[in-house]
């Protein structure tokens, strides 16, 4: 069954392995940076491509959707949602709140079997 559960995990959308790309992504990127709003979409670029990059290193039979918002914190409301129609058996998705002590920075990556 161990042969099972390595061959289950290779081709699994798994959060924790996922988790830890998004969050190295955004370390690199952003750190312990301030907030510069002539800055945001370098980060943003650089987070995303970073995070498609790694996860795609993976060597997993997915196609990858990264999404990244980055907020200055001031106090300021944020609400997303999204919502997904396909298989829950094969398909995965995750959101990482990263922040520090002047950015909010949420990543979202949807994983879609193919």
């Amino acid at each position: 069954s161990c042969d099972l559960n390595y061959v289950h995990s290779q081709t699994t959308f798994v959060v924790d392995e996922i988790t830890t790309v998004i969050k190295e992504a955004v370390e690199s990127t952003i750190g312990n940076s301030s907030y510069q709003h002539s800055k945001i979409n370098q980060w943003m670029s650089s987070i995303v491509e970073s995070s498609l990059s790694q996860l795609t290193k993976l060597g997993k039979p997915f196609k990858y959707i990264v999404t990244c918002i980055i907020l200055q914190k001031n106090g300021a409301g944020l609400h997303t949602a999204s919502s997904c129609f396909w298989d829950n058996s094969t398909d995965g998705s995750c959101t990482v709140r990263w922040e520090n002590k002047t950015i909010y920075c949420i990543v979202s990556v949807f994983g879609l079997a193919i």
